[in-house]
């Protein structure tokens, strides 16, 4: 309860923009329903993506612990309604009831670990298996499964163009290891052999 009373609603249209980089923080946004982006972009306008943010996931939570302003954009994938929680009044609360600090170090240390693979994988690992791992991770263990971001958010998140991925995508499908549905659906035809891409140095 008390936290509803530091809470209001906020609606968003599809590609509207949620916060901008350097921007005043100290709020704390929880996705409700849709989808949303979080991307920054470098001095020629180059947008990397950072991560997708789905129902239940935070996002503005650093500048609660900082002074300096926003360093990345959010933007609405699809109708998005979040919740939003006034930041200095959320400090309170934390400081009475510890259990919701813990929890937002534990979604952070996660997000940490998330970030640093990455950068692994991007420093250190071939085109073809960056891929194969998110369409391991993103199928969430179906056979068949719809990407969550466009073709264009997916490749700029995981370290490359749009035209790569669509070649090595189109690459698999030829050996045989998924199937390409339109423009997002994907078919796992061989899961193992992604799983050896993955493990291959």
């Amino acid at each position: 309860m008390e936290i509803v009373e530091i809470a209001s609603s906020r609606s968003f249209e599809k590609g509207e923009t949620v916060y901008r980089a350097g921007e005043e923080g100290g709020t704390l946004f929880v996705l409700y329903t849709g989808r949303a982006k979080l991307f920054r972009l470098n001095a020629s306008g180059k947008e990397q993506v950072l991560r997708l943010v789905e129902p239940g996931e935070f996002i503005g939570e650093l500048s609660l612990f900082s002074s300096l302003p926003l360093t990345d954009n959010a933007q609405a994938l699809e109708a998005t309604t979040m919740c939003v929680l006034q930041g200095e009044r959320l400090k309170g609360l934390m400081a009475k009831y510890p259990s919701i600090a813990f929890k937002v170090m534990d979604e952070l240390s996660r997000r940490l670990e998330k970030a640093e693979n990455r950068i692994e994988d991007i420093s250190l690992s071939s085109v073809t298996k960056r891929i194969a791992g998110a369409l391991l991770e993103l199928s969430e263990g179906k056979q068949e499964f719809l990407l969550p971001m466009t073709k264009g958010d997916l490749a700029s998140q995981l370290g490359m163009t749009q035209e790569t991925l669509s070649r090595k995508l189109a690459a698999l499908q030829e050996e045989g290891l998924i199937i390409l549905k339109g423009h997002r659906k994907i078919i796992i035809k061989d899961k193992s052999e992604l799983e050896e891409i993955t493990l291959i140095e």
